[in-house]
Order: C-alpha cells, then structure tokens, then sequence
C-alpha cells in the first residue's frame, strides 16, 4: 500500500472509532450534582434514533426506593431519560426525570469527544433555566 493510502486508510479507521466511542448508548454514572457523589448507573439504549435510559444499578448506601414518589417504587428499573434524538452530534428533545423531586424536566445531552463522559442537562422552557451533570461511562 503506498504511503498516502495507508495514512488515509488510518485516519479513516481513527475518525470511525471516534465516532464509535462518541455514541451515547452504554452504562452511564450519574454523579449527584449537589454532593458530587456516585448514584446510580443508567442503561442508555436507541431504538429508530430514539434513546432511554433506565437505572440499572445503585451506588453502595443509595435505598432502592424513589424518595419523592408518592408510590414509593424502586429506582431499579425505573426511567429517567427518554425520547433522546440524536442532532448533529448533540441528544435533544428528550424528558429527564428527577427522582429526588418526582419531576420532569426537558433534556439534551452531548457526549464528550473522547466518549468517557455524558453532560446531561434538565431544563424548564429554556436551556438556559436549568442544571447539567456530567455522568461518566462505565464499562
């Protein structure tokens, strides 16, 4: 293979394993944003360019119990993130529900470029009236 073949041939393979590792699905860490400590892993899946995402997992000393739901149901199992459609590298139009509060609150998400961390931002009306926690990516 001559020499620009091959550097093409690399940089393609580099630019789809980027773009492998910048996809949202996968298990995610939420970390809270007020106490900055692990709580739970979500499982991110798409479906016809739709993603959700399900708790899956608690972090050592976090009950298995929604706190504000007046049903008291389990956090394992339960949805947080739904309706995810991927736009131009970015996840918007979705719904994010905060188990702490019982409420939900419009979402957008974006993947870091090196794939490892997942900044998920809950908003009324406007982005801009809102809160982003960055989860980290788990293997």
């Amino acid at each position: 293979m001559k020499p620009n073949k091959l550097f093409f041939a690399a940089a393609l393979l580099g630019l789809s394993a980027a773009a492998a590792a910048a996809e949202i699905e996968g298990r995610w860490q939420t970390i809270d944003d007020e106490t900055k400590k692990p709580k739970a892993v979500v499982e991110i899946r798409c479906s016809d360019n739709v993603c959700n995402g399900t708790i899956v997992a608690l972090s050592e000393g976090v009950q298995n119990v929604c706190p504000a739901c007046a049903d008291k149901r389990p956090l394992i199992g339960l949805r947080v993130l739904s309706g995810l459609q991927k736009h131009d590298g970015k996840y918007e139009g979705g719904r994010i529900f905060d188990p702490k509060k019982n409420k939900t609150y419009k979402s957008t998400a974006t993947v870091s470029a090196d794939g490892k961390s997942l900044n998920v931002r809950g908003y009324i009306g406007v982005s801009a009236l809102g809160r982003t926690q960055t989860w980290k990516r788990v293997q």
